[in-house]
């Protein structure tokens, strides 16, 4: 019996945790985004975590030459 509660609670973590992930915006995503919106090349691009929520640092250098830093919840599609 406590194996199949085991093997239960297993089952709902995991559905979870891809729920979680199909909503998520991957750093790639976020990325690409922001080029096409400001039409510039990104430079540089991370994930920080702050308060629990994620966020990605997109560093893009628009065809004015200016270098500009976008921030985009990872939680949002």
């Amino acid at each position: 019996m406590l194996t199949v509660l085991r093997n239960i609670l297993i089952a709902i973590v995991t559905s979870v945790m891809l729920m979680v992930s199909a909503w998520a915006l991957s750093l790639q995503e976020a990325a690409d985004r922001v080029a096409r919106q400001y039409d510039a090349k990104v430079v540089s691009a991370h994930t920080i975590e702050r308060d629990g929520r994620r966020i990605h640092i997109i560093r893009i250098l628009t065809e004015d030459g200016v270098v500009r830093t976008v921030r985009v919840p990872a939680d949002r599609r």
